[in-house]
């Protein structure tokens, strides 16, 4: 504190020395007053040790403390004052009863306690003779909130303690704040915040650990995570998740992830400038795709984007043009126990190969396609002479990429159970990345993000699969609402997001109705319904059967699934119904509609009525009675309180009812 805390401490020191000087001139209760002197002389000593070891004086505790030992001091003042003898009749109007005077020295007591507490705790490690801090106790002034005085004493461990003390404390701030919402803003309030960041920065791993786990608790609280912005916790935990031990960035990652659910909005776009994404996806990646030139060929390079796809084609059928590794070493670069299928092989093959080849010169490339010259050997690049700038530029990259080369060695090195759960915790913070917003969306998807979710929901452990279905489930709710997005990302044509529709489609076909994968796969086909094709009926069945699982809240979420295959918004709405229909789905939908729970029964009924507008002249809506379960659904009180759902009704029952009276007439003839 320094200045600051001589400033607050020298009210208190001239009170102090008034009252002792007071005490001495005392003539009435000189007994009383002579205790009240003996503990102001001993506060006294204590406020001025204080005021010599300012810069180490904890600022929140000291400002409280000092604020209630002045006032503590201006009473006992003005109660000695009126121990003087000024004559028989003041003396008649200053009688002072012996119980204030045991409360006035009690307080003066609880003072010293206080003031002793402050110094002990603001005394850093190693300066006293007990090791380290110890329990200090608790001082009077906690007498009616012992908790805020523990807090103290932690954060105070944080500024001046030694590395291991500094750990415990913020282990200790980390389990109050999972307690209790209260205690996570008095730690805010506090002043936990810096020097969290600071142990983040230049502390041991288990001490960086401690701090990344606290700083993730603390971003619950919505009021926390704006405090803790404007100190720059951004840009703190964006260094760590670029330099740092894969156990803390494991941590930090999680934290992200935590302090973007507590306020989103602000925190997505900071953590976007502190290219955040691109950091959480490189540890995606690491040893799930591999990197575009391990799929080099040798013979040669490819000369255009369909040159590419053909080679990265042959290199998922012919092992002659992998690098030398054999397949015990290219299972453990995977990071993975068994071989990749060579579906899913080929595929990243290809994407890698058509990346390599769209970071090359556009200007070359259109050049060769102009002259059909593809197999011309590049001119020769003319010598230049180097300058020293141009030398030192050099040197510098050849320092970053050294610098890259040991990062990554170090991530090899780290045992599985660390690299599986770095992958849970990146994948969950690109899912509350992505909540919402589209330009991260879009960062997202034209990294290698995609190839890794399509291999992890393959190969992942049961966390890092859910995680990443719930990435993608919030990237597709994305793109469902931004064309742009959607067409860019998720066209049909990708290999990237044909790996990843094709994993969504295995979950939903072979998950058990228990699975936590079943629902956030449910709804990423539904969010990606315009992409398919009419053809592409083998989507739509899977999502059918699901009507009639045992789990209403499966059965509702694959009825909302199909309804927006069924819309009239999706240009291919009366071919997907025609589908849901021939795979049995108007039967489960009337089963759904009668006895279906509330959850799951208004989206039976809006996808049902989707169906009869699509294709109101089927039989099977006829032998399965659409047309009376519509007429019985318009008349429940709980579905025509929303007016769209009843005009919705009301269209699908106009529809229904003329086509279905001129079908029964000719069934009659």
């Amino acid at each position: 504190m320094g200045d600051l805390a001589k400033q607050i401490l020298s009210r208190p020191i001239q009170l102090a020395d008034q009252v002792v000087k007071a005490g001495d001139e005392a003539t009435i209760n000189k007994q009383e007053c002579a205790e009240i002197k003996s503990k102001t002389e001993k506060l006294a000593a204590l406020l001025r040790q204080a005021a010599r070891s300012s810069s180490d004086l904890y600022e929140r505790p000291t400002r409280r403390i000092i604020d209630d030992t002045e006032n503590v001091l201006e009473k006992a003042l003005t109660m000695v004052q009126r121990c003087r003898d000024d004559g028989y009749i003041m003396r008649l109007f200053n009688i002072i009863p012996a119980a204030a005077f045991r409360k006035m020295i009690s307080q003066l007591e609880n003072s010293v306690g206080d003031v002793s507490w402050l110094l002990r705790v603001s005394t850093p490690a190693g300066n006293d003779d007990d090791e380290g801090f110890g329990y200090l106790g608790l001082p009077p002034i906690a007498a009616n909130e012992p908790i805020l005085c523990l807090i103290w004493e932690q954060i105070a461990v944080l500024m001046t303690g030694s590395p291991e003390d500094k750990s415990d404390a913020a282990a200790s701030l980390a389990s109050l704040a999972r307690d209790n919402d209260r205690y996570v803003k008095l730690i805010v309030e506090e002043g936990g915040v810096n020097p969290l960041l600071k142990l983040l920065k230049e502390g041991k791993i288990d001490g960086q650990e401690n701090a990344a786990r606290t700083i993730g608790l603390l971003g619950r609280d919505p009021e926390s995570v704006e405090h803790m912005i404007q100190l720059g916790v951004c840009s703190v935990l964006s260094s760590i998740l670029k330099e740092g031990s894969m156990k803390v960035q494991a941590v930090v990652a999680w934290a992200v992830s935590e302090l973007v659910s507590g306020n989103h909005a602000k925190c997505q776009e900071l953590f976007a400038q502190n290219n955040v994404i691109r950091l959480l996806v490189s540890h995606l990646a690491f040893e799930t795709v591999q990197e575009h030139s391990k799929y080099a060929v040798v013979a040669g390079r490819a000369t255009s984007m369909h040159h590419a796809v053909v080679m990265a084609s042959k290199i998922g059928t012919s092992k002659e043009n992998l690098p030398a590794l054999n397949e015990e070493e290219d299972d453990n670069q995977m990071g993975i126990s068994n071989p990749m299928p060579n579906q899913m092989h080929s595929i990243v093959a290809t994407t890698m190969a058509m990346k390599a080849v769209g970071s090359g010169s556009k200007s070359n490339l259109s050049n060769r396609f102009v002259t059909g010259d593809d197999e011309k050997p590049p001119e020769k690049v003319p010598e230049k002479s180097y300058s020293m700038s141009s030398q030192l530029k050099a040197y510098g990259s050849m320092a970053h990429q050294s610098r890259n080369a040991s990062v990554t060695r170090g991530r090899e090195l780290e045992d599985p159970v660390t690299k599986t759960y770095m992958k849970a915790m990146a994948a969950r913070a690109l899912w509350k990345l992505a909540v919402g917003n589209s330009s991260i969306c879009r960062v997202i998807t034209e990294s290698r993000a995609l190839l890794c979710f399509a291999v992890l929901l393959d190969k992942g452990d049961d966390e890092t699969k859910y995680n990443t279905a719930m990435a993608i489930m919030e990237i597709t709710a994305v793109a469902e609402e931004n064309a742009d997005l959607r067409r860019s990302a998720f066209r049909r044509t990708s290999p990237a997001c044909k790996a990843v529709v094709d994993q969504l489609f295995r979950i939903v076909e072979n998950a058990d109705a228990g699975s936590d994968l079943l629902i956030p796969c449910v709804r990423s086909i539904g969010n990606l319904a315009r992409t398919f094709k009419s053809a592409e009926t083998h989507m739509i069945v899977p999502l059918v059967k699901l009507l009639d699982d045992g789990e209403p809240d499966l059965a509702a979420e694959a009825a909302i699934a199909l309804a927006k295959f069924a819309t009239e918004d999706n240009f291919l709405g009366k071919d997907h119904s025609r589908t849901i229909i021939e795979a049995g789905g108007s039967k489960l939908l009337v089963q759904l509609a009668y006895f279906g729970e509330n959850g799951a029964q208004i989206p039976a009924m809006v996808l049902l009525s989707y169906v009869a507008m699509n294709v109101p002249d089927s039989e099977q809506l006829a032998k399965d009675e659409v047309l009376t379960v519509l007429e019985w659904s318009s008349k429940q009180a709980n579905v025509i309180e929303d007016e769209d759902m009843e005009a919705l009704l009301y269209e699908a029952k106009s529809r229904l009812e003329l086509y279905q009276s001129r079908g029964s007439r000719g069934f009659h003839l």
